[in-house]
């Protein structure tokens, strides 16, 4: 098997890490990797805003907790927290996004980082404090958020792989 396949068979979501903040290299590499997703139209319409800072970072968690009423870290601790947007106005917005999501979960699986995809942006981003973050983050135009790419050092072993459901495959010839 070659390394993609094994990557991709052995990638999992980690919801543990360390607190050690990864790489400028590592997290340029993920994103690097989420750039080069395929888009609708090559319109390539994703948008990512990488969250580090602590303060930030705190907010966008109680953003997030808000929307479910928990009251647990919905990023897992994860040091760096990759938000995923994408253009309303172009062909296949939210289709985009999560291509360059699942290319970013690879990638940082490839790196030995960990990641999970953490759902609730779209939510967050619809209230008047998303808005109001796009703004001061110099984000213009109308973007829907897809999801979060957490990223981190695993803090311990990753899970196993659920057995595959039959039907997957549907063969037409």
């Amino acid at each position: 098997m070659n390394d993609t396949m094994t990557t991709l068979l052995n990638r999992r979501s980690i919801r543990a890490f360390k607190p050690e903040q990864i790489t400028d290299e590592e997290l340029n590499a993920v994103l690097e990797a989420g750039k080069y997703a395929p888009s609708g139209a090559n319109q390539q319409s994703a948008l990512f805003v990488v969250v580090q800072d602590r303060k930030t970072r705190e907010t966008i968690s109680r953003m997030n907790q808000a929307v479910t009423g928990g009251d647990a870290d919905p990023y897992y601790g994860a040091p760096t927290v990759v938000l995923v947007l994408a253009d309303k106005a172009k062909v296949t917005p939210v289709e985009d996004a999560s291509v360059a999501l699942g290319n970013m979960f690879n990638a940082a699986h490839s790196l030995g980082l960990g990641s999970c995809w953490v759902h609730r942006e779209r939510q967050m981003f619809e209230s008047d404090e998303g808005k109001a973050l796009l703004e001061e983050w110099g984000v213009a135009g109308d973007y829907v958020g897809v999801g979060a790419c957490v990223l981190g050092y695993p803090d311990g072993a990753p899970p196993q792989a659920a057995p595959r459901k039959d039907g997957f495959v549907v063969l037409v010839r």
